[in-house]
């Protein structure tokens, strides 16, 4: 069996934005471009800042997130359009107002498959008080 790919926050690169203190962002603007010649979604981290990190994922339909496990615990949502989170036999459809909430360590997949969408991942890091 293959071990999935475990990740932290620095798998997604060096943050945007840096906070100790209140921080605002408009995260429509700060989505990056999707790449339609790819097979996974264009990412950013947007966020670093002391207990989350806040990474966005821009899905065109057909990309994909295969199975993997995030090193902290994490809530997933969608800010536009929608996917389909797989963790185990369970599937869920996750549309603008919908969240899930998973532990560390927790394999699951992403998939897009009919419209273009904007999916916010918080990695919720300890509180360190530094950047992680």
């Amino acid at each position: 069996m293959t071990e999935l790919p475990i990740n932290d926050a620095t798998a997604f690169g060096d943050a945007s934005h840096n906070s100790a203190a209140l921080t605002t962002l408009n995260l429509l603007d700060e989505a990056p471009e999707p790449h339609p010649t790819r097979p996974r979604p264009a990412v950013k981290r947007v966020l670093s800042a002391d207990g989350a990190n806040l990474i966005l994922f821009s899905f065109l339909p057909g990309q994909d997130l295969p199975d993997h496990k995030a090193a902290h615990p994490i809530t997933v949502q969608v800010l536009q359009g929608s996917v389909i989170f797989s963790c185990g036999e369970q599937d869920e459809v996750l549309a603008p107002g919908r969240i899930v909430h998973l532990p560390a360590y927790v394999p699951h997949a992403v998939t897009c498959s009919e419209e273009p969408a904007l999916m916010l991942l918080t990695m919720l890091t300890p509180n360190t008080g530094a950047n992680v």
